[in-house]
């Protein structure tokens, strides 16, 4: 009979129905907030895989309670209290139909569930007593089943100011100051959705935060972001990427270029995320490979896909040996390498091809200073030579030699015709910046560049071609000889080939990641591509009814021998410019004005890339100052 006796509370228990209590919390647990399930069933360990949410609306705070990874929860008890863990304020149980007021210090200081059934999130508002200042952090109990539950879960602390007697606002923080969860996406609009993402809140605080683009920490709207924050021997690596990446990884390198690195990887996978340890190798092979155990070091704490948006948190051993190399992350400093793409191998990660960016310097993991990102000057620099010399001076080069041989006649300009001394000024610019520029990229890269784009092969093309071209015009064979036209043709062909491809590679350049332009860049290259078109058409016509109009032959493709002069053997007898000159002045100042503008608008693009992310910036900066 004994035996039985002791037996009841078990089998009870097991009877018992495995949901929170039906009327909410009681108020016997207001201060210690644990609930007395199955008499004593302890609370989970770990991190709750629940979020607490305060923002601002009106007078009020509105909190919610949310699952980071879809979990629902059947009860909850929530209470706003200082640092001191003195409960105050009040909610407004009319604001949510999932919970009733309890009174545990004063009214309506808490709030709890009405019944325990399944909830994927509740808000409700919260009011601060009248005089308060100061911050105020909001705690909860959250049950996932009777038997499942968690102590303990608090919002990061909301700063309040003095409510006075004649000014009913609340001051609070400015809405991209408001603490909420690093995979939280509210509705707002797209350049406004940063100022809500509580991912950068507490960097260059307590936690160190790199992300591409550069400086978009600042404006809290990267593509790709890394927080490394330390505690104790604990080290916590979150990254997040936006809804385009299917990957997300940061490296740890010695130097801010990709080659022999430490990668911890986060990838979408089943609709949820997988984190892999990766090692990466440099030039030429460059990729990332999964360790053969993947998991080496490393613990995925928490994780989400909202919206695509794809969000980790990575508990990093401090000391990991990786390809036979010691990773110390308390005794090394490293560079930072951040970095997402948009898709994945079957068990590696593919192209960076959504963000990529290096710190400049290599930094210890426990400072949480701002980091630079590594220097792009040489490929800016690199895209604005490119930029001005074959949409700039190649095309008004090519214009003046096609169609304005006979205009100017008889100006010179340092002993050689007007057209082809301001011809051979033009290509000699192009020459100049089409060299330099493939110089300094090479300098950047150090090697052949690993994105999967035909930009490079496509580039080296071009410059190859340019480069031969004026060697080429240097040997040229004299007048009146059988190979000068040959020459001519093959002069004509390489520089109208090199600038085709040129324009071809100017197109892939919008796609490539380092560049960080964006895609109404193809629709200014089209304008520029149309205008050159027409402008040939055009001018071709013209050349058509001049020589009509003078009854000789003009020929349209002025390939024959070029006098010492550089003008053509067959207007060699003209003394004054061909018909319409006027006209083709004109259609020449109009072109040069067009391409002028279209040159310094990609220019411009180009230096202050990602022109977004600056103009957001200067915005921002603006409305600060005021």
């Amino acid at each position: 009979m004994s035996l039985i006796l002791r037996a009841i509370p078990f089998f009870t228990f097991l009877l018992m129905p495995t949901a929170p209590l039906p009327q909410g919390a009681p108020s016997s647990v207001c201060e210690t907030m644990l609930p007395f399930h199955g008499g004593g069933i302890p609370p989970q360990g770990g991190i709750a895989p629940y979020t607490i949410i305060p923002r601002r609306q009106g007078n009020n705070v509105l909190v919610t309670i949310t699952s980071t990874l879809g979990i629902p929860f059947q009860g909850f008890l929530i209470q706003g209290r200082t640092p001191e863990r003195e409960i105050l304020g009040e909610f407004d149980s009319a604001s949510v139909n999932e919970g009733h007021p309890l009174d545990c210090g004063s009214p309506s200081d808490s709030i709890t569930h009405n019944a325990p059934k399944n909830k994927g999130s509740i808000e409700v508002l919260w009011t601060p007593p009248r005089g308060y200042e100061g911050p105020v952090i909001f705690n909860a109990t959250i049950a996932q089943a009777y038997d499942t539950f968690y102590v303990g879960v608090e919002s990061n602390p909301v700063e309040l100011t003095k409510r006075g007697a004649n000014d009913p606002q609340i001051a609070f923080p400015t809405q991209q100051n408001q603490p909420t969860p690093p995979n939280y996406l509210p509705t707002q609009p797209k350049e406004n959705s940063a100022e809500f993402d509580p991912f950068y809140d507490g960097c260059t605080v307590n936690k160190l935060c790199f992300g591409s683009p550069a400086s978009c920490v600042n404006s809290r709207n990267c593509k790709a972001v890394v927080a490394v924050s330390v505690s104790g021997d604990k080290y916590d690596f979150e990254m997040k990427a936006d809804s385009s990446a299917s990957w997300v990884g940061v490296g740890l390198s010695d130097d801010d270029k990709m080659g022999d690195d430490s990668v911890v990887e986060c990838i979408k996978k089943n609709n949820g995320v997988a984190a892999y340890m990766s090692y990466t190798s440099g030039s030429p092979n460059y990729g990332a490979s999964r360790l053969p155990n993947s998991q080496l070091g490393i613990q995925l704490i928490n994780s989400s896909v909202i919206d695509g948006t794809i969000y980790c948190k990575v508990r990093r051993d401090v000391l990991t040996s990786v390809n036979g190399r010691t990773f110390d992350l308390v005794g090394i400093k490293y560079n930072l390498l951040i970095a997402a793409g948009s898709s994945l191998r079957p068990n590696s990660v593919a192209f960076h091809d959504v963000a990529y960016l290096a710190s400049a310097e290599p930094q210890a993991l426990s400072d949480v200073s701002s980091i630079a990102a590594k220097s792009k000057l040489l490929i800016r620099l690199h895209g604005c030579f490119m930029i001005a010399a074959w949409l700039g001076t190649a095309s008004v080069g090519i214009l003046l030699a096609r169609y304005y041989r006979q205009t100017w006649v008889g100006k010179q300009m340092l002993g050689k015709d007007m057209w082809f001394a301001w011809h051979r000024t033009f290509m000699v610019l192009t020459w100049l910046l089409t060299i330099a520029a493939f110089v300094l990229i090479f300098i950047e890269l150090k090697a052949w560049s690993g994105e999967n784009n035909p930009h490079a092969i496509l580039g080296t093309v071009t410059t190859i071609l340019c480069f031969i071209q004026p060697i080429g015009a240097y040997f040229r064979p004299h007048p009146g000889t059988a190979k000068r036209p040959l020459f001519n043709w093959l002069h004509w062909s390489i520089g109208n080939a090199a600038h085709i491809v040129a324009i071809v590679t100017l197109f892939f350049a919008v796609r490539l990641t380092k560049a960080e332009l964006p895609d109404f860049v193809d629709w200014i290259l089209v304008v520029y591509v149309v205008v050159h078109v027409v402008w040939h058409l055009c001018l071709s016509f013209m050349n058509c009814i001049a020589e009509r109009s003078s009854e000789r032959r003009v020929s349209s493709f002025p390939m024959k021998d070029l006098g010492g002069s550089g003008r053509s053997s067959a207007f060699a007898d003209r003394s004054s410019d061909t018909p319409y000159t006027s006209f083709r002045k004109v259609m020449l100042a109009i072109y040069i004005l067009i391409v002028l503008a279209i040159v310094i608008a990609l220019i411009v693009i180009t230096a202050l890339a990602p022109i977004e992310d600056t103009w957001t910036s200067f915005k921002t900066n603006v409305i600060n100052k005021n």
